[in-house]
């Protein structure tokens, strides 16, 4: 609640900036809340159409290729010796770390696309692509495809939304609402079991300390 309100002050008062920086941030590897400033400023503009909805989500591309990018070349360039260093700073634990590499070597370039859907995935992947040596040219193919398709799936399924709200009574209003936290709910529940089950899979894989990635063409 606290956060829905702190990105919906932020974005009244910074507009497109707030979602490239909270997108561009996130995509880099640190923990922003990248997608739900972009659902808040997708709802935003068909709520009160201050914002346009076609320019959130131009944003929102270019920032999640940015971020993502920025966060490939440094883990290119230094990428393990940070991870090792100050990975659990930032959320990436050992576990996690196996977790990924687990998926990047049955799944390569499909991780760097789907990984934009899924939060652990859409913050570290960047980063991991580049310290496993992945090339930049698969990487980015992968990774535009991914953002073009996430920013304008959650950008128009916001707006629609938004529009919805405008049209409809309040009571229905808020029946839906209530059932589409039902569904957010529904949904991280699903999530944390098969992240949990793949956690349990990279642990019997890499049962020694968290593995540096291998490199993915």
């Amino acid at each position: 609640m606290i956060l829905a309100l702190v990105v919906s002050h932020t974005l009244s008062t910074y507009g497109y900036a707030a979602v490239f920086a909270a997108v561009a941030l996130e995509s880099l590897g640190l923990p922003m809340p990248g997608e739900t400033t972009l659902v808040a400023a997708a709802v935003f503009a068909g709520t009160t159409h201050r914002l346009s909805i076609v320019t959130v989500v131009a944003v929102a591309i270019v920032a999640a290729i940015s971020g993502d990018n920025a966060g490939y070349f440094i883990g290119r360039i230094g990428g393990a010796r940070l991870i090792a260093r100050h990975g659990h700073r930032v959320g990436l634990t050992s576990s996690r770390r196996k977790m990924l590499r687990y998926l990047f070597d049955r799944h390569g370039r499909s991780i760097v696309f789907a990984g934009r859907f899924v939060l652990i995935l859409r913050t570290y992947a960047a980063l991991l692509a580049g310290t496993s040596g992945m090339r930049w040219r698969s990487f980015l193919i992968a990774n535009a495809l991914g953002g073009i398709a996430w920013a304008a799936s959650f950008g128009i399924a916001g707006y629609e939304f938004g529009n919805a709200i405008k049209t409809i009574g309040t009571t229905l209003s808020i029946v839906l609402g209530a059932l589409a936290l039902v569904g957010v709910a529904a949904g991280s529940l699903a999530l944390r079991h098969f992240a949990g089950e793949i956690e349990r899979r990279a642990e019997i894989a890499y049962p020694d300390s968290a593995p540096t990635l291998v490199e993915v063409e």
